[in-house]
């Protein structure tokens, strides 16, 4: 069982929730994350997922759209337009609807595959555990514009962890993405679950750390909040350049928010 296919249902199902009893015309409120709207959210959502799942069950299919698609988001359009244009135009309760019965049967699929089954994707191939892993992240941090745009604070679940173990897992794509050498090693980190239990990666070390909330290190890593807006503990030189641009998904270097611009309403 891949039990984080679970996982990203129960943050999907968490975010449908929060959304479904919502009037349409809320769908069209700008968010604080560059403006996007949930209509943007659930546009973006739902085709990657869609994408993820065609890797799976059509590679040939997906690896034909995937060239199709790339070459239609250069175009003066960009990634927004081409998201909703593949939608259909659709918005609101019945974009929701669409997204919420795709995932759903997505979640249930994946439930079933074998971790190590490698997928093509939009950059080297990856282990399925993987793909719905960076499906989870997704998910929870658009989810996020989303609970902030809606005034909610957010309850977090032990199922964030897929998170904390990408963000620590980039730490040399940080870099990598900005065409820079990591100063030195993973610092070590040091996190405390919803629940209580306490998640270690790396070497310990007393000079070079992160420690504190796991939701908290997810929020910077996924740069929904800006470190100076969490209370991360943060030791060392190479710690505080990493916590300054960590980034745990794939395309080009993105720069956090700034302090104080993202936040629950």
């Amino acid at each position: 069982m891949l039990n984080e296919a679970l996982d990203f249902k129960a943050e999907s199902d968490a975010l449908y929730a929060l959304m479904k009893d919502l009037d349409d015309a809320a769908f069209d409120a700008p968010t604080q994350f560059k403006g996007w709207t949930l209509n943007n959210v659930l546009e973006h959502l739902h085709m990657w997922n869609w994408a993820a799942n065609e890797s799976y069950v059509d590679e040939d299919n997906f690896v034909s759209w995937l060239d199709g698609v790339l070459k239609a988001m250069a175009g003066s359009g960009g990634m927004r337009a081409y998201e909703a244009e593949w939608n259909g135009g659709k918005e609101g309760q019945e974009l929701l609807a669409i997204w919420h019965g795709f995932y759903t049967e997505m979640a249930a699929r994946f439930v079933e595959v074998d971790a190590k089954k490698r997928l093509k994707w939009a950059g080297p191939d990856m282990s399925a555990r993987s793909s719905i892993s960076a499906r989870l992240m997704e998910t929870w941090a658009h989810g996020q514009e989303v609970f902030d745009q809606l005034g909610v604070v957010r309850e977090n679940t032990d199922s964030i962890r897929s998170i904390a173990v990408l963000g620590t897992n980039t730490f040399g794509w940080t870099y990598a993405t900005r065409g820079e050498t990591p100063p030195g090693p993973m610092p070590f980190v040091k996190l405390t679950a919803p629940s209580g239990d306490v998640w270690e990666f790396g070497e310990p070390s007393d000079d070079e750390r992160v420690e504190g909330a796991a939701a908290d290190f997810c929020q910077v890593v996924t740069q929904v909040r800006n470190i100076a807006d969490t209370d991360l503990q943060v030791t060392g030189g190479v710690a505080t350049d990493w916590m300054s641009k960590a980034q745990c998904f794939a395309g080009a270097p993105e720069t956090p928010p700034a302090p104080g611009t993202r936040f629950t309403k």
